[in-house]
């Protein structure tokens, strides 16, 4: 019997069939309108992780742009996986404590099909007009990018086999808790009444801070900075991810209603004004405006809006979007007078822009501090509160992850393999000749041969 219910998880499988009328659960109507956008919000959504590739792969030096693209998209086959097993009961199973959801309410995506679900509270979950199958699929894209955003703060370093179980680390003890307090209706930061339209504390906050942690762990490079290898793979990259927002913002209304035009309208609008703030802002400081600071500056933009999009009017995205780049920028420079060697400056940029623009939406949505009452001051607090959690929670258990997974394995690689590159000693491939040098090919060639050798 035992075996037959194992077997069961893996052959068992919810019904797909179901009509527009809503007849796989007569209590919701399921609509063709909604159904067709969110698969168009979820396939951006995902192309949003290979724009990231070619976003922080074309930052980094020409010995390790592959390795730097890959450690992004490899986590569109490793989290995929693990989602469909276990992430997704972990982050929208079964209230438990309003932390964490329980691993058997859709283990192996039991229960996942053309249905809307209800959790024993009586709450819907998703939405009320989309099969639940939908609903996980479009949440599998979030956690899919959020591992991958924090790649670029230890990029040129860090050991490939580490990094991939650092990965799962960060997406089974924070990822799932986050997204689970934030995003269901029993959550412990949805109740507080917390608002995150679209990941301000679930994916830019986290990762920026996970990043944070990496950065000081790790130390800071043996080699020079290199020379950007492609700025116009950077340039690409921003506009997939710019692209990409559309479907990570206003798919996250759930619906294809008024909305959802908001979060596209005030996305744009905020990375548009971002862009161009970065830029005068730069001019201002005596740098030239260059083609690097314009796409860091409108991917600063779609972070500070994603977590108001669907609420604030175009005019406070505006003003959001102006005041975070500001921030962002300073930080960055700061970051740049300090020891703490992230390399592509995920913190200043993601983690920090992940963080004032949730203390910005406790302030602008409706209910908050601009309403002016007792109640929005409240709500207010519980914005910095869950803010000061998330910080503490997620640089602690990401400096444990750090900790714990270099013992098993050293994180960084060796001093060699950073002079060579991680593209050429992790993964044994090369992005052109020209780019790597003669020397250091027959340098590396010559290392393995000895090393080789000595195995013998």
């Amino acid at each position: 019997m035992t075996l037959i219910a194992v077997a069961g998880v893996f052959v068992g499988e919810p019904t797909f069939e179901c009509d527009m009328a809503g007849i796989a659960n007569p209590l919701h109507q399921i609509s063709a309108a909604d159904v067709a956008w969110l698969i168009t919000a979820t396939i951006f959504v995902l192309m949003m992780t290979p724009g990231l590739s070619f976003f922080y792969g074309g930052m980094v030096g020409a010995k390790n742009v592959i390795s730097t693209m890959l450690q992004s998209f490899i986590a569109m086959g490793l989290i995929s996986v693990l989602w469909v097993v276990i992430g997704f009961s972990l982050c929208f199973g079964d209230d438990i404590g309003g932390v964490i959801g329980n691993p058997l309410t859709f283990l192996m995506f039991q229960n996942v099909g053309a249905e809307v679900y209800t959790t024993p509270a009586g709450n819907v979950l998703g939405g009320a007009t989309i099969p639940l199958a939908l609903f996980a699929l479009f949440q599998m894209k979030f956690a899919i990018i959020t591992p991958s955003l924090i790649t670029g703060s230890f990029a040129e370093r860090v050991r490939f086999s580490a990094y991939m179980f650092f990965m799962m680390f960060f997406f089974f003890f924070i990822y799932c808790p986050l997204a689970h307090m934030t995003w269901h209706p029993e959550g412990l930061f949805l109740r507080w009444g917390v608002v995150d339209f679209a990941g301000g504390i679930v994916v830019h906050a986290s990762s920026g801070i996970a990043a944070l942690a990496g950065a000081i762990y790790l130390g800071r490079r043996s080699t020079e900075k290199s020379e950007p290898a492609n700025i116009p793979f950077v340039l690409l990259g921003a506009a997939l991810l710019w692209l990409g927002w559309f479907g990570f913002n206003a798919g996250s209304s759930l619906h294809a209603d008024g909305q959802a035009v908001k979060a596209f309208l005030n996305t744009n609008t905020a990375s548009a004004t971002a862009m161009m703030t970065w830029i005068f802002f730069d001019c201002l400081r005596g740098r030239k405006p260059s083609a690097m600071g314009a796409a860091v500056g409108c991917v600063v933009g779609l972070v500070a809006i994603t977590p108001s999009a669907g609420y604030v009017t175009v005019g406070q995205s505006i003003f959001i979007a102006f005041v975070i780049t500001l921030i962002c920028n300073v930080a960055v420079y700061w970051r740049s007078h300090t020891s703490i060697d992230d390399a592509l400056d995920v913190f200043p940029t993601h983690g920090t822009g992940g963080i004032f623009g949730t203390v910005l939406t406790g302030i602008f949505i409706q209910e908050g501090l601009i309403a002016g009452t007792w109640d929005g001051f409240v709500i207010f607090l519980y914005h910095l509160l869950a803010i000061v959690i998330v910080f503490v929670y997620t640089f602690a258990m990401s400096w444990l992850g750090y900790k714990l997974i270099d013992s098993l394995i050293p994180m960084r690689v060796s001093t060699y393999s950073e002079k060579v590159g991680l593209d050429l000693s992790q993964h044994d491939e090369h992005y052109g000749l020209a780019h790597i040098g003669e020397r250091e090919l027959a340098e590396y060639e010559e290392h393995i041969r000895e090393k080789v050798k000595n195995d013998k």
